[in-house]
């Protein structure tokens, strides 16, 4: 029994919106220092302003100003700020119903301990030196003992030069494990082999291996060597380039593809490569092309023709 693998990973990528006139309005009033709000028929002022009613679904488009001082409603301390968090040291996440708002704004607050924290204490905004028309614009809430403000006062929502969207980046970093029936497989690409497991009632072939059937949910064990060889049973030609991911630097168009490698009664995606992208087709007879990876181990880079004539339909359709 192999030593069951993990290794660090990360998922990123940039989450590009486009922002409408209310959003727009308060992520531009943010880099001007000025907070907005949106009210309601009924005369309740959200912060953060939303586009529509969240109890009427009325589409809402009143903007106010509201004050940069406020009370908290609730939180909770961090003593272990992460990596984009909006402050390095231990902080305090609060709720903080603004002076002249109905609904509280979520943010950090930067005190000295848990114990200068409390529910009810008086707040105001603490601005980012420089500011772009992001929530990030403000940079924390900070302790501030202070009579509540008046009521907000009507705003056009128009500025110089309007934030009209924003990037954000999304990030996830996870350790996994691939678990024992995956770990088998990944070791035996290290001896240029496909190794799937079979399932002891149904009797099909698994690859790569989960460790139960699917279709059966019994336990798999029985390890088969499947391939090399395979046959392309469907396709999709790729041709938007990958951004900011190193291992998929591939020029476009290119072709990826489900292969049923001989033996195996699932098909496993791979890339195919060798042959010009509009000439690949179903029942292509394909064969893996090995690469090493940056931690040293053998994978199928992508898949070539063999050179065989094509597979007969009825060979792979159930694989479709």
């Amino acid at each position: 029994m192999p030593e069951v693998l993990s290794a660090p990973l990360v998922v990123e990528f940039p989450f590009t919106r486009s922002l409408g006139p209310v959003q727009s309005a308060f992520l531009t009033g943010l880099r001007e220092r000025t907070v907005l709000g949106v009210r309601t028929s009924d005369g309740r002022t959200l912060v953060p302003p939303v586009e529509y009613d969240p109890a009427t679904a009325e589409e809402l488009r009143d903007l106010v100003e509201v004050a940069g001082t406020g009370t908290v409603t609730t939180w909770a301390w961090n003593p272990s700020p992460r990596r984009g968090q909006p402050l390095e040291h231990p902080f305090a996440w609060v709720l903080v119903q603004l002076d002249g708002a109905d609904t509280a704004l979520l943010h950090a607050l930067d005190a000295p301990g848990p114990d200068a924290v409390r529910t009810g204490m008086r707040v105001r905004v603490r601005w980012a030196a420089e500011r772009g028309g992001a929530i990030t614009d403000i940079a924390c809430f900070e302790p501030y003992e202070s009579e509540a403000a008046g009521q907000p006062v009507p705003h056009s929502g128009e500025f110089a030069d309007p934030v009209t969207g924003i990037v954000a980046p999304a990030r996830l970093d996870y350790t996994y494990s691939p678990g024992r029936a995956q770990t088998r497989y990944i070791e035996a690409l290290a001896d240029r082999r496909t190794v799937g497991e079979r399932c002891p009632a149904c009797r099909k072939v698994y690859v790569p291996p989960r460790g139960a059937c699917p279709t059966c949910g019994v336990a798999t064990d029985e390890r088969v060597e499947v391939g090399p060889a395979g046959t392309v049973t469907t396709y999709c030609i790729v041709n938007i380039k990958a951004a900011h991911t190193a291992n998929l630097d591939i020029e476009v168009p290119y072709v990826y593809a489900h292969i049923a490698l001989d033996g195996a009664d699932l098909a496993l995606h791979g890339r195919i490569g060798g042959i010009p992208y509009d000439q690949v087709r179903m029942g292509l007879r394909v064969e893996p092309v090995w690469a090493e990876s940056s931690s040293g181990r053998l994978h199928p880079d992508h898949y070539r023709p063999t050179g065989e004539p094509d597979a007969d339909y009825d060979t792979y359709k159930e694989l479709i």
